[in-house]
Order: structure tokens, then C-alpha cells, then sequence
């Protein structure tokens, strides 16, 4: 009999649901779609045939439905890496725990996750409008310094370079999509490598009213290669999402919409107009 897990480390709601997201495992379906913004959740859930279970708790707003007879799950997450560890270790320990008797479960479930963002480019030649899978995603953010996780030799090359380029005091981490999903989602999108930064203004080199240590991370990032990968957009979640997602043993792929070029100085008229056609690209092909 395995070990349980404490009341400190597997903390339950009085009506045995999962601490953060407030929901049991009956709640969700295999296939999830994730966002930052909790008010993307109604955007999406506005497609589906019928939604079926709403819940709302903090950031983390779940509602799930069918769409053209698929049942989807979809979640909001609010910002960064911080919040995508909680999504994850929870949404696992509702497929992958026992929680009634606190003990995993003898055989693990795949959950299938698609990230759905908005970014920013780096390079000058992905304009606004498009739509980028991320297929390896680099965190600068010190999320995977808490787990024992380790990297392919090409994963750590890329690391290594990324670390001594910028002069960064502490390693980053490189994670690849799940190839089921990029080869389900890549029609149509741009093949892309996302950097997943630990802030929106000094972390990606915006300046108002405070210098920052790292002024030219753009421009460096930007011209930073090995072999054929470079660098293509900034967000705060992606990397996150893929270490832990190969970690548990989910499927999971980052799809961003482009709402800013920092190569160009440029933002886009009409946001909302990119998520959409996003949002409606990953609904006919989950």
C-alpha cells in the first residue's frame, strides 16, 4: 500500500475538492484548454454546443461543455509560471490520486492540454496577426529549479549558450511540445520557440520609471541561435507548462497569438480580433 499523501500536500475542500481549482475529478474531460485571462474562459465557452459545469474560485475559472460533440474543458490560469504549477499539480492529482484515500492511483491518465496566450514577437519578420506554436520553449523563470528534472543534451547546449549570452546568475531550462499535439496543431501556424519570462516589464526588457539590469535582452535574444532554433516570441507561461506537462506525463503544446512586435516597436489595433481566430482554429482541431 502506497504512502498517503498529508493534509499539507494534498489540501481538499470540505466537499473533497481539489484546493485551488474547486473541482473534483467528475468535473473535467481529457481534453483542457488553457488561459491566462479569466475572461477568455466565456470567449471560448461561448462556441460550445452547451456547457454543462461552471465553477469560479480566485483566477481559476473552469467551464466545461461540448463543442461539435467533443467534450472541453477549458480553464483560466491568470499569470506566470507560479500559477501554472498549481494548475498542473492539481488537474493531475484529479486524473492521477486517489483523493478519497489520499494515494495515487495504479494507472496514470494522459490529459491532453492546449495553452491558448498572447504574445509578443522578436523577430521582425513575424508580424501581427499570426499565430505561433511554441516548439521548444526556454524559461527564464526559476520554477524547474524546485523539481529534479533534467535535460537532452541539445536542451542543455541550448541552456548553456542562453545563460552565458546574457549574463543571467542562475540557468534557464529548455522543454520541446508534445509531438502528438505540434503535428495536430502546426497546420497553419508558425513553428516558433518561445522564451517564458518571470515578469511582463523588467523580465522583458520594458523601461518606465525604474532601470533595469537588462536592457538589451530583445536585441540579444533576438539574434541568439542553435542550429536551426531561434528565438521568436516573450510570454509568462509557456516553459512552465511544458516541464511540468513532461514531468506528470500530459500531452501539451503553447499556441500564441501575436499581439506585439518588440522588433518593430508595435502593437495591434485589434487584440482581440488575433484570440479569436486563435480560439476558433483550436476548437476545430481538439
Amino acid at each position: 500500500m502506497p504512502a498517503k499523501y498529508s493534509e499539507t500536500d494534498l489540501i481538499l475542500n470540505r466537499d473533497g475538492s481539489i484546493y485551488h481549482l474547486n473541482l473534483k475529478p467528475e468535473n473535467i474531460s481529457d481534453k483542457i484548454i488553457t488561459v491566462g485571462d479569466p475572461s477568455r474562459v466565456h470567449k471560448i465557452s461561448s462556441h460550445f454546443d452547451h456547457v454543462e459545469f461552471e465553477m469560479n474560485k480566485r483566477e481559476f475559472i473552469t467551464h466545461v461543455g461540448t463543442y461539435k460533440g467533443k467534450k472541453i474543458t477549458v480553464i483560466s490560469t491568470g499569470m506566470g509560471t507560479d500559477n501554472v504549477e498549481i494548475l498542473l499539480t492539481e488537474l493531475d492529482a484529479l486524473v492521477n490520486i486517489d483523493l478519497k484515500n489520499r494515494v495515487p492511483k495504479s494507472r496514470k491518465k494522459k490529459l491532453s492540454i492546449v495553452r491558448i496566450g498572447t504574445s509578443a514577437s522578436i523577430q521582425e519578420d513575424i508580424r501581427l496577426g499570426s499565430h505561433v506554436l511554441s516548439e521548444y520553449a526556454i524559461g527564464l523563470d526559476p520554477l524547474i529549479h524546485f523539481y529534479k528534472y533534467s535535460m537532452g543534451d541539445f536542451e542543455q547546449k541550448v541552456c548553456d549558450l542562453i545563460q552565458k549570452d546574457l549574463a543571467l546568475p542562475y540557468p534557464p531550462y529548455c522543454v520541446k511540445a508534445s509531438e502528438r499535439l505540434t503535428n495536430l496543431f502546426k497546420k497553419d501556424m508558425i513553428l516558433g520557440n518561445t522564451v517564458t519570462c518571470h515578469g511582463f516589464y523588467a523580465p522583458q526588457a520594458r523601461v518606465l520609471r525604474v532601470p533595469i539590469k537588462y536592457p538589451h535582452l530583445v536585441d540579444k535574444l533576438s539574434l541568439f541561435h542553435v542550429e536551426d532554433l531561434w528565438l521568436t516570441n516573450l510570454e509568462m507561461e509557456t516553459a512552465g507548462y511544458y516541464a511540468l506537462a513532461n514531468i506528470l506525463g500530459h500531452d501539451m503544446v503553447s499556441l500564441n497569438a501575436i499581439v506585439a512586435n518588440r522588433a518593430k516597436n508595435k502593437y495591434s489595433k485589434d487584440p482581440n480580433r488575433i484570440v479569436d481566430g486563435l480560439i476558433r482554429k483550436v476548437l476545430e482541431l481538439i
